[in-house]
């Protein structure tokens, strides 16, 4: 059932203007609610915005330091659901998350790139995901691949992945199928394009988007990587006045190409992964409650394993190197 808290804050943006045209930006912090890196960051920007220790000379850029103010309020990173999946605008709205996507849907159309801040959980380094590569697929097609790469290339950190919403459309096809033959009736989760986030809505609708891992929740650290990134953003785009960002090279560059959903709350892994540990053709990365020894099936690396997982939702993601930076 859905949670109620009151009162909550309203939605809120605040936009910067320069007087010369250029790109409309859009910066977001909070869409996980526990990931409070992007909000810290966005704050300090606007307060030196505000002060003149910054400014904004071209085009525009609008700030959103709480995306989910729910989720925020809790400390968590969902409200009633997990805002950045199946985004998109309702009719007729019931979870707190509904009422955030037809405020935030239309907002993000207003613009043409987004820079969306996330924290994670685990240990590990800061890490870009990007959208694919040019295509006029049907899941995701997109022309401005080159605009990501740039972009990504100037945000200070030395990871980029992508392959995202690909491989989680066909992890939640694999979930659809198996919930037809089971005689389940259809949920939320198995939506077809339930992978979609603020990015990938972004994309649908034009523009284009990153989303930039500051790093773990709690590293002091992290709000300085989103500091950064959004200061190397704004320079990259020609919307402040400071010198072109350094450009970061190399760039390690994977590409998720498989997720493994769990299948029993009792699914085991062989030890406690983190994202990114790399793994060798055939290692052992857990084992089903049944017994089933789950290997690597080729050299790569393991990315976002949950061990907390429930039955029916991702377990871990596998990646191999890309030669796409």
């Amino acid at each position: 059932m859905p949670t109620t808290l009151k009162p909550l804050p309203p939605f809120k943006s605040v936009r910067y203007a320069g007087r010369a045209p250029g790109p409309r930006l859009i910066v977001t912090g909070a869409v996980h609610g526990n990931e409070v890196c992007g909000t810290l960051a966005i704050g300090r920007i606007m307060a030196d915005l505000d002060s003149g220790m910054l400014a904004i000379t071209a085009g525009s850029v609008t700030f959103v330091p709480i995306t989910n103010a729910k989720a925020y309020v809790l400390g968590q990173r969902s409200g009633d659901r997990n805002l950045n999946r199946a985004l998109e605008p309702s009719a007729s709205p019931t979870e707190y998350e509904d009422h955030v996507a037809n405020w935030l849907c239309p907002l993000l159309a207003e613009h043409d790139v987004l820079l969306d801040l996330h924290s994670f959980q685990a240990q590990g380094r800061p890490f870009v995901m990007v959208g694919p590569r040019d295509n006029s697929g049907t899941l995701e097609p997109f022309a401005h691949a080159a605009k990501e790469e740039a972009l990504a290339r100037c945000l200070g950190v030395n990871r980029a992945v992508d392959g995202w919403l690909d491989t989680y459309a066909a992890g939640v096809e694999r979930r659809r199928q198996s919930a037809a033959a089971e005689g389940l009736p259809p949920s939320h989760e198995l939506h077809p394009r339930y992978g979609v986030g603020t990015t990938e809505y972004m994309r649908s609708q034009g523009g284009w988007a990153l989303t930039l891992e500051c790093g773990q929740n709690d590293d002091e650290h992290s709000p300085f990587v989103a500091h950064r990134a959004i200061l190397n953003t704004l320079a990259h785009l020609g919307l402040s006045a400071d010198p072109p960002p350094p450009v970061v090279s190399p760039i390690e560059a994977l590409s998720l190409v498989e997720v493994i959903d769990k299948v029993h709350a009792d699914d085991a892994f062989s030890r406690p992964w983190k994202s990114f540990d790399a793994l060798k053709a055939g290692e052992l990365i857990g084992t089903r409650a049944n017994g089933q020894a789950m290997r690597a099936p080729h050299d790569g690396w393991i990315v976002f394993p949950n061990a907390k997982a429930a039955a029916r939702q991702e377990w871990y993601y596998l990646a191999r190197a890309s030669t796409r930076f």
